[in-house]
């Protein structure tokens, strides 16, 4: 029996910290119905703890993510992604300089979940942004000097002073929705739930119809970009919410 050689298959590589256990049944999830035509695709490589600290810092070193998208590469990826948050309290600027430095390498094009995360918020344009993380606090600070610098107003935030990252996925969904909650009763216009091992995807339509706010979690903004930057349009995506729907995100308008 000859091979299927469907030249539409898309394949979308997730390069993901090596504790994490949310991103990958998750972007299955999101993706299921497209099933086979789009798939994802994994590489995981060390990390354990998130901090400000020098042990911490290095997990992320550019080479390390580099040689685990080298490996990825193996099952030729159509594109790439970073699927980790570490650029929004290490710089986004270090973000841009990876995804040069992993499409030189490989071939393929790449984004980050960040870099995902970013452009949402410069293409919706919301002027109070609530802040929905599991990190310590001074990661929490960190990250929303990084936006501020950006131009992005951070009014309201929730954070569990957790070190994980493992630990990350431990919180349930209604602890991740509670959070998101308090920062939308604030007045947040639109929240962003940066960590990809944190479970604030699945939750997302009922809390935006519970409250009236756009929820950008980092998974699904990680999908989100990686389908846009293959030419498949996001709004094929049904039931993870108004990412997927909203014009201003989909090329629809």
């Amino acid at each position: 029996m000859a091979p299927d050689s469907n030249p539409n298959r898309t394949r979308l590589g997730m390069l993901t910290p090596s504790s994490n256990t949310v991103l990958e049944p998750y972007v299955g999830a999101i993706l299921h119905e497209l099933l086979p035509e789009v798939t994802a695709h994994f590489q995981r490589f060390t990390v354990q703890s998130i901090g400000l600290d020098d042990t911490a810092m290095n997990q992320f070193a550019d080479e390390t993510i580099i040689a685990a998208a080298e490996t990825l590469e193996h099952a030729r990826m159509d594109v790439i992604a970073w699927a980790g948050t570490s650029g929004s309290w290490r710089g986004f600027d270090l973000d841009a300089a990876l995804c040069a430095a992993i499409t030189e390498r490989t071939g393929v094009a790449a984004t980050t979940s960040v870099q995902a995360i970013n452009e949402i918020l410069t293409r919706t344009e919301p002027k109070r942004v609530g802040l929905v993380t599991p990190y310590l606090g001074d990661v929490q600070a960190k990250i929303i000097a990084n936006y501020t610098d950006a131009g992005h107003t951070i009014h309201a935030e929730r954070h569990l002073e957790d070190r994980g990252n493992f630990s990350f996925a431990e919180y349930s969904d209604d602890v991740v929705g509670g959070l998101i909650k308090e920062v939308a009763a604030e007045g947040a216009d639109a929240v962003v739930v940066l960590c990809t091992n944190f479970r604030g995807a699945r939750c997302t339509p009922s809390l935006e119809h519970e409250t009236g706010v756009p929820i950008y979690d980092s998974i699904s903004a990680t999908v989100w970009k990686c389908l846009s930057m293959t030419g498949r349009s996001p709004s094929v995506i049904t039931g993870w919410g108004e990412l997927f729907n909203d014009p201003r995100l989909t090329g629809r308008e």
